[in-house]
C-alpha cells in the first residue's frame, strides 16, 4: 500500500532478554544469559541506533515472573538487569537513541525517582525517558507491602499524584539557573522549590540537578483503562498500547487523542506507539517456518502460567486446555490486557491452549509474519489510517529478529519515506517531534 503520508513514524526498539517470546532463550540463535549480559545489551541499543531508532525501551518488574519456581526456570524473563542501572551503561556507549526505562509508582517515592531520571538526561545528553506503571502484580506487592495489591483505582490516582511531583521537580530549576560566574553558582531566582503537601507525598525543596537538555525527560505510559487514559491524555509524551485490529487501534488513537484539549493539550503532543513483533523473511513460507519453530518450543504449562498471569487466574490449569476460556472476573490486574485477551479468544474462537501460544509470542502484542514488503504494507496502513504514530519493535529472539527488522523491512519504509534516515535532532523530545512543556511549577 502506498500513499502520502503527513509525516514519518516512529520507532522504539523494546528489548527484552533474549527476545519477547516466551521461549525465546531456547532459539538455537538466541543469547541465553542476555538478560544478565551487557556486551549483548550494548550491541542490541547500538544496532538499533545506526537504524535511527528513536528509542531503546526497557521494562520492569520488581518480582520474578513465575511464583512456582519450576516454572519460573522455564521462562524467558526470569533473570534481567534493573533498568535504570542498565540504561546508566547504555549512555556512555551511545549518543543519539533515546533510553526509556520501566519505573512504578507504586513501590517508588517522587523525589528518588525524579533524581535517578535526571541524572539519566544528564548522563545521555538529553534522551532520557520514563515509562510510568502502577503495577499490578501481586508477586510485587508481596516485596514492598503486607496488604497486598493496590486496587486498581488507589493506584493510579497515586500514579496521578506522583506524575505532578516529578515534573514539578524536574521543572523547579530553570535551564539557565546554574550561571557559574563571578562567584555565583546558580541564580536564586530561577530556583523554585516545590512545596507538594498531597493525599499520598510530601516533599519540599529542590532537585540536586540542572535541568534537563530536554526540559524534561519524556514521560510514557502504557494504560489502556480508563484511568488509565485519562493519566496518559494528561501527562504522557509516548504511549505504547497493544491492538490485535486495525479497528480496535483506530478506536483507542482516537479516544486518546480526543482527551487530550481537556488537559489544554494539542494531539501532537502526544504519539502513540503500539507494540508489534515482526517475524520477517523474504518469502511467506520461511517466515511461517520462523514462526512455528518458535512455537514449538513452548511447553503447554509455561504458556498458560504467562496467560493466568495476565489474566490475574492463580490456576488456570484447572480448566480443560482444550476448552474455552473461563468467565473473566473483575480484578486489580491489567485490565485492559484481560480484556484484550478475551476479546481475541472469543473472536478467533481459542481454546485455552491456542489462546495461551498465541499470546506467548507477544504478549498480546500484534504478531506480523511475512515478507518485508507485506510488513511495510501492514505498517504503512495503520499508520496512514490514524491507528498508530509508529510503533514499538518486540523482536522475537535477539538479535536476530531485530536485525531482520532493521536490514528487511526499513529500507521499505525508508523508500516509501515513512522512516527518517538521520536523526533530526540532539535529544529524545527533538527526534520525536515534541515542544519543551511549560513548567508544572
Amino acid at each position: 500500500m502506498t500513499g502520502t503520508n503527513s509525516g514519518q513514524m516512529k520507532l522504539g526498539a523494546f528489548l527484552m532478554a533474549g527476545g519477547h517470546h516466551i521461549a525465546a532463550w531456547r532459539h538455537p540463535d538466541a543469547i541465553a544469559n542476555a538478560g544478565v549480559n551487557i556486551d549483548h545489551f550494548i550491541e542490541l541499543a547500538r544496532m538499533a541506533e545506526a537504524a535511527k531508532f528513536d528509542m531503546v525501551f526497557v521494562e520492569d518488574a520488581a518480582a520474578i515472573r513465575e511464583r512456582d519456581p519450576d516454572l519460573a526456570s522455564q521462562g524467558a524473563r526470569s533473570t534481567m538487569f534493573e533498568p535504570l542501572s542498565l540504561l546508566a551503561a547504555l549512555a556512555v556507549n551511545t549518543s543519539h537513541i533515546g533510553l526509556v526505562a520501566t519505573a512504578s509508582t507504586t513501590y517508588n517515592e517522587p523525589y528518588g525517582l525524579a533524581r535517578a531520571f535526571a541524572s539519566l538526561d544528564q548522563l545521555s545528553g538529553g534522551r532520557s525517558g520514563w515509562n510510568l506503571v502502577t503495577s499490578a502484580s501481586e508477586l510485587e506487592a508481596e516485596n514492598f507491602v503486607s496488604s497486598g495489591l493496590r486496587p486498581h483505582a488507589q493506584r493510579y490516582e497515586r500514579a496521578e499524584e506522583f506524575a505532578g511531583a516529578a515534573a514539578a521537580l524536574w521543572d523547579g530549576v530553570d535551564s539557565d539557573a546554574h550561571t557559574i560566574s563571578d562567584g555565583v553558582y546558580a541564580d536564586p531566582a530561577k530556583l523554585h522549590p516545590v512545596d507538594h503537601h498531597g493525599k499520598h507525598f510530601t516533599l519540599t525543596g529542590i532537585l540536586d540537578s540542572q535541568r534537563s537538555p530536554q526540559g524534561r525527560p519524556i514521560m510514557v505510559q502504557a494504560g489502556a483503562s480508563e484511568a488509565g487514559k485519562n493519566l496518559a491524555a494528561r501527562t504522557a509524551d509516548v504511549v505504547f498500547t497493544a491492538a490485535q485490529t486495525i479497528e480496535e487501534a483506530q478506536a483507542y488513537y482516537a479516544d486518546l487523542k480526543s482527551r487530550m484539549p481537556a488537559f489544554g493539550r494539542k494531539p501532537d503532543d502526544l504519539k502513540i506507539l503500539p507494540g508489534i513483533s515482526p517475524i520477517v523473511a523474504n518469502s511467506q513460507s520461511e517466515a511461517r517456518a520462523k514462526y512455528e519453530a518458535l512455537q514449538d518450543l513452548i511447553p503447554d504449562e509455561v504458556g498458560v502460567a504467562l496467560l493466568a498471569s495476565y489474566l490475574s487466574i492463580k490456576d488456570l490449569s484447572q480448566y480443560p486446555l482444550d476448552g474455552p476460556l473461563p468467565e473473566m472476573p473483575a480484578t486489580d490486574g491489567i485490565q485492559s490486557r484481560q480484556q484484550l485477551i478475551v476479546d481475541q479468544a472469543r473472536r478467533e474462537n481459542l481454546n485455552i491452549r491456542q489462546s495461551a501460544r498465541k499470546f506467548a509470542g507477544a504478549r498480546g502484542h500484534w504478531q506480523l509474519i511475512g515478507t518485508p514488503m507485506q510488513i511495510a504494507d501492514r505498517l504503512e496502513e495503520r499508520f496512514l489510517a490514524k491507528a498508530a504514530d509508529g510503533f514499538n519493535i518486540m523482536g522475537a529472539y535477539f538479535p536476530g529478529a531485530l536485525k531482520d527488522f532493521i536490514d528487511l523491512v526499513l529500507p521499505e519504509l525508508r523508500r516509501r519515506g515513512l522512516f527518517r534516515t538521520e536523526y533530526e535532532g540532539k535529544t529524545l523530545r527533538g527526534n520525536l517531534g515534541l515542544s519543551i512543556p511549560e513548567r508544572a511549577v
